[in-house]
């Protein structure tokens, strides 16, 4: 009796004559009209025909492998639901001949391949080619499809979502929509990257905020895609351009940011300036050669470290962090906004601040809804187990649960109003700081010192015995020069 195993694929276009009951059938038919007896069934849902990386294939191959000579056939419903590339199957199926002594069988379209029978060679082959070019022709009808669907109806093709957006509708009516909170994310990923915030710190902040887009580069993936400024990108097809289409979805970033980070992202990677709170001027403050100054700790006798910064090229800048550091703050003491726009700072500042706050709030009646939730299905169980519709232990599962969520979102909230409290309060407090740069300097963040310099100092601050050098200062401060020379500031 002979001894056959079988594949079976399921493309996932679904056709009718495709399914696995049909294959089965197809191919019981057969082993019962030739007497064999099946050994094993291979089966393969969902998965391409144009290469052999299918997960049971795989398998189909490392059991031929170790018993093919208990095996005389491998039967399939048709060469297409083998492989649809033509040099790969007939490569495939000869092996399997010439090597094992098996021989491929497509029930439905009655053939055996047998490589060393001419027309039975060429038969099968012109099976596959036929299977190949109907895998072409539907491969552009998608292309065609996809290319009209982006780049002429400007309509977002995808399951997922970009972050920031929701899909609403169906079929040729779905589109895009902002998902408001996500949006300001978007935004601030962007702002940031233009402000020089290093893509770390980026990173932790969103998701902080709730970015909840995994992988390495996620971040760097919303920087550089088109959708956000209304943009589809679009493959060429044919004769067709490819590159940026207009969409028909309202973009979350302007035109003209798009282009400033798409520029930023392109430009030459400059030399990477590790940060350290001890050495906020690393990277900023030149030597009189031009060079930027590098910065490390040095051990003294004492083991104490001090802090120095120094050029690359020996016998120029070597200087105490804590020497320059002072002279810096006393330069800054000299330096003020003009007054209408620290009128402008603190504006903006209240919009932002409020705007955030308005978020913090949203976020925070979203909690009481969840806290009012279990808390009424904590009551519901209570009313459950009094009556003696659920047992204790389920009872007791369900109490602990619940009550551990109250516990957690009313904690959660309790914090969140604290906090809004306090930047409420921190913000009146501290406002009339603004007019105070060495005061400014000193509460700010290490990114946030690091652009106030380039800021003021249009990124052009060196240092010559014993002083600060600038080419300008920018012109939307104010300062007295006489004052700045006598705390080591010259301008050349």
């Amino acid at each position: 009796m002979k001894k056959v195993i079988r594949y079976l694929r399921f493309s996932s276009l679904g056709q009718s004559n495709g399914s696995i009951e049909a294959q089965e059938l197809c191919t019981d038919k057969w082993i019962s009209d030739n007497c064999a007896e099946l050994v094993d069934t291979f089966v393969d849902v969902g998965k391409s025909a144009k290469t052999f990386e299918r997960p049971d294939f795989i398998r189909l191959q490392e059991f031929v492998s170790k018993h093919h000579k208990t095996v005389d056939y491998l039967l399939v419903d048709q060469m297409d639901r083998f492989s649809r590339n033509a040099g790969d199957a007939l490569t495939m199926i000869k092996e399997l001949q010439k090597k094992y002594k098996i021989q491929v069988v497509s029930v439905t379209e009655g053939i055996t391949f047998d490589y060393e029978v001419p027309g039975n060679f060429f038969r099968t082959g012109l099976q596959f080619l036929l299977a190949e070019e109907d895998n072409i022709n539907r491969s552009i009808k998608v292309r065609k499809g996809l290319y009209t669907a982006k780049a002429k109806e400007g309509r977002f093709i995808g399951s997922t979502p970009p972050f920031g957006y929701r899909k609403i509708g169906a079929g040729k009516d779905r589109r895009l929509v902002i998902s408001e909170i996500e949006a300001e994310i978007v935004k601030f990923i962007y702002k940031s990257y233009l402000k020089n915030v290093p893509l770390y710190v980026i990173k932790k902040e969103v998701y902080e905020m709730g970015f909840d887009r995994k992988g390495n580069v996620a971040v760097e993936n919303i920087l550089k895609n088109p959708v956000y400024a209304g943009m589809l990108e679009v493959e060429a097809f044919r004769e067709l351009p490819g590159g940026l289409f207009p969409a028909v979805h309202e973009p979350i970033i302007d035109n003209k940011t798009w282009i400033l980070v798409q520029n930023k992202i392109n430009e030459p990677k400059k030399t990477r300036v590790i940060l350290d709170e001890q050495l906020p001027l690393r990277g900023i403050l030149k030597c009189h050669c031009g060079n930027p100054l590098t910065g490390a700790p040095s051990r003294g006798k004492s083991g104490k470290y001090f802090y120095y910064y120094k050029c690359k090229f020996p016998r120029h800048n070597n200087l105490s962090a804590v020497k320059i550091h002072d002279q810096l703050l006393s330069v800054l003491e000299v330096i003020t906004f003009p007054e209408s726009m620290i009128n402008q700072i603190i504006k903006g500042c209240r919009i932002k601040v409020t705007k955030e706050l308005n978020l913090k709030k949203l976020k925070i009646i979203r909690k009481e809804k969840q806290l009012y939730d279990f808390q009424e299905k904590l009551s519901l169980l209570e009313e459950k187990w009094i009556i003696g519709e659920i047992s204790v232990k389920s009872f007791e599962k369900w109490s602990l649960e619940y009550q551990s969520k109250i516990t957690h979102i009313a904690e959660y909230i309790k914090k969140m109003k604290l906090f809004v409290a306090r930047v409420t309060e921190l913000l009146q407090q501290r406002l009339d700081l603004l007019i105070d740069m060495k005061q400014i300097f000193c509460f700010a963040a290490l990114l946030q010192k690091r652009e106030l310099l380039k800021f003021l100092f249009n990124n052009n601050l060196y240092y010559l015995n014993g002083n600060y050098l600038t080419n300008e200062i920018n012109k939307s401060v104010l300062y007295k020069l006489s004052s700045l020379e006598n705390r080591g500031l010259f301008i050349i």
